[in-house]
């Protein structure tokens, strides 16, 4: 079973990490790649890459045929899924055993039983493993479904059967609202998975997700490395993870990882897996998954428990034993992973696309960054937001906790949105603080926090940078005046803010300009390299400044701007004049009004699908749908104008300025 090439068919930080580990354990890489991703940062790693096809995944990263062609070509024997994409299709794992290849991971009937949440509740509960009540039945027409709802009772859940991630997965409160989200759920999972199966389970609220790693050898020996809290999610998919979850009593700690390691077994489970299970307030546990493939937050178990979970995969691959037994597994201080994403988590986490202009992550002591980064970097629709992990580890949990927020405030990507705002603020919650987090934290706290927004300060030096880079473009005389000092006033917007400032600059553009915005008066130097000076205070800063505007990441808040009216790239969004504009590159999923339907406020419209999540648009007006521009499965660039509505009657508009500092 030995073997000296690896492919990996994946793509991103995955691809990049298992490279890592690869190269270190003597083994040639061999990388596939998209026409999106020809220049990508795990394509310049590896020894050999191959292009596997269009950008579009199905005819590239989910194509089987494609994969096991470049692998033969390669001279890979041996393939390394990665996580997501073809990593939980028992059919690529039989694919591999059939070309005479090596899967890195569980066996496809390992797969095809766990990797069906039906199947794998099942075998939970012969083995007395407990589960919440729920139908996870053959008949799947929308009549039963509803019967077993009812039957269940509300709120539940409704879930797809195949995959994870959150894909197909809706809450249900009411029985009137159930088979308009099946219908959803159902068009996500086939759409996600190739497969519209899905089950019904009883919703337990302010639960924690707790997960438990198994890993398990040809030999027949499953060990359990620990487990991790990962009840910070959005929209069911996590952003924040943790080991060991905090406060957890030790005697539950020993029944999951019991649990975990009887259900991998009872399949001759190989490789590395994941179960997953639900923490009710009594600390009474439940079943609710198994992910049969490495996971996104497997640094935090490697952090603590010193193991490389990759370099124990490719040694079992390779039929090697597992050289520990469980007694020698030790946990040892706190690991937290922030997943940073190129999305807008104000705007219903909608993606963020566009070519990064430049990117910097921090290297300090107890922190790890996992990331797919190359030079000018893009990030495309066709694919996950994440960006980068961030893991920050320490002998205790707080420590970790404010090294991973000062990694994040020291992190910056320009020239597309990210949530890094969002991550510092819950890691700086007093909920997360205090390990007081379920499921459901996240989503109330975003009901409560506000968008950050750029104070005085922020807008003056964005001012004095513009001003600066004309200068640059222009020569010294584009501020120069008769008498010597150049008085004049400009104005930039930045998100949904615009402020006017009137600027006084002294001849010469290495001198200190005296900026007032919002009545508040600033002197702004710019000293050079990443340093401005405000006020007199030396303040680290990045920017990218153009003729129109740019991005400025200074005082923890990093937004686009632009000079005068225009509107910052991918600022579109719904008017309240009823023209529905997309936000993102994406395809439409569902459109579910026609022209001359009449339409609520708040009513859906079109479900749009973007690097793996699905984007419901909702009306912003009452009125009559004049115009329909798009079908289901074409595609959308942002700015788009979608559809149009005669709106009844037009809300007020709002605004709201900067703050002073």
């Amino acid at each position: 079973m030995a073997f000296d090439t690896l492919l990996i068919a994946n793509r991103g930080e995955i691809a990049c990490r298992i490279i890592r580990t690869a190269r270190a354990a003597g083994l040639r890489t061999v990388a596939v790649y998209s026409d999106a991703d020809r220049d990508a940062r795990h394509v310049k790693l590896a020894d050999a890459a191959i292009g596997i096809g269009p950008a579009r995944a199905s005819e590239s990263y989910l194509s089987i045929e494609r994969l096991i062609a470049a692998s033969l070509k390669s001279g890979a024997q041996a393939i390394h899924p990665g996580y997501g994409f073809l990593a939980e299709r028992a059919a690529f794992a039989r694919a591999c055993r059939e070309a005479g290849l090596i899967f890195v991971g569980p066996s496809p009937e390992a797969i095809e039983t766990l990797g069906s949440k039906t199947a794998a509740k099942s075998l939970a509960q012969s083995l007395g493993i407990p589960c919440l009540p729920g139908y996870q039945g053959p008949l799947q027409d929308d009549e039963h479904l509803l019967t077993a709802a009812r039957e269940l009772g509300f709120p539940l859940m409704i879930k797809a059967a195949a995959g994870g991630g959150g894909r197909g997965m809706r809450r249900v409160e009411h029985a009137a609202d159930f088979l308009d989200l099946l219908k959803a759920a159902r068009a996500e999972a086939e759409s996600a998975f190739g497969r519209g199966e899905l089950l019904l389970e009883r919703l337990l609220s302010e639960a924690r997700h707790i997960e438990v790693q198994v890993m398990g050898d040809h030999q027949g020996k499953v060990l359990h490395l620990g487990e991790r809290d990962c009840s910070s999610q959005r929209r069911h998919q996590k952003i924040l993870e943790e080991a060991p979850a905090p406060g957890l009593p030790e005697h539950v700690r020993e029944a999951l990882g019991d649990c975990a390691v009887r259900l991998a077994r009872a399949v001759n489970y190989v490789g590395a897996g994941t179960v997953e299970f639900l923490l009710d307030q009594h600390e009474q546990f439940y079943f609710l998954e198994m992910n049969t493939r490495l996971q996104v937050e497997h640094p935090v178990t490697e952090a603590v428990t010193g193991l490389d979970l990759v370099d124990l995969q490719l040694r079992v691959a390779q039929g090697d034993p597992l050289d520990l037994e469980q007694s020698d597994v030790r946990i040892q201080g706190h690991a937290i992973e922030a997943r940073l994403c190129a999305e807008d988590p104000w705007e219903d986490f909608a993606p963020q696309a566009g070519m990064i202009s430049q990117w910097r992550m921090p290297s300090r002591p107890g922190l790890r960054i996992d990331h797919g980064l190359a030079e000018h970097a893009s990030v495309t629709a066709h694919y996950d937001s994440l960006i980068a992990k961030l893991v920050a580890s320490a002998a205790d949990r707080d420590t970790a906790r404010r090294r991973l927020i000062t990694g994040l405030s020291d992190s910056t990507v320009l020239g597309v949105g990210t949530n890094r705002d969002l991550l510092r603020l819950a890691l700086s919650d007093e909920a997360f603080a205090a390990a007081r987090v379920t499921t459901d934290w996240l989503g109330a706290r975003l009901q409560q926090w506000e968008r950050p927004q750029a104070n005085t300060r922020w807008f003056c030096a964005a001012t004095a940078l513009w001003l600066a880079h004309h200068a640059a473009v222009h020569g010294d005389l584009a501020h120069w005046r008769s008498s010597g000092v150049h008085a004049q006033s400009i104005s930039l917007r930045a998100g949904q803010c615009q402020v006017a400032a009137s600027v006084q600059i002294a001849p010469g553009t290495g001198q200190v300009m005296r900026i007032t915005c919002n009545d508040a008066l600033h002197e702004v130097l710019i000293e050079g390299g990443d340093i401005l000076v405000i006020d007199h205070e030396r303040l680290k800063a990045s920017w990218q400044i153009d003729a129109t505007g740019g991005w400025l990441d200074l005082m923890g808040f990093c937004s686009a701007f632009t000079e005068g009216s225009r509107e910052p790239a991918g600022s579109a969004r719904n008017d309240s004049d009823g023209s529905i504009i997309a936000r993102m590159h994406a395809r439409v999923a569902q459109v579910q009004v026609s022209a001359g339907s009449v339409v609520a406020a708040g009513e859906r419209l079109l479900s749009l699908e973007a690097m793996k999540m699905e984007h419901h648009m909702v009306s912003p007006v009452a009125g009559v749908i004049e115009k329909v521009l798009v079908q289901t499965a074409s595609q959308v660039s942002p700015g788009q104008l979608l559809m149009t509505i005669q709106a009844n009657q037009a809300p007020a508009a709002s605004s709201r300025g900067p703050s002073s500092a």
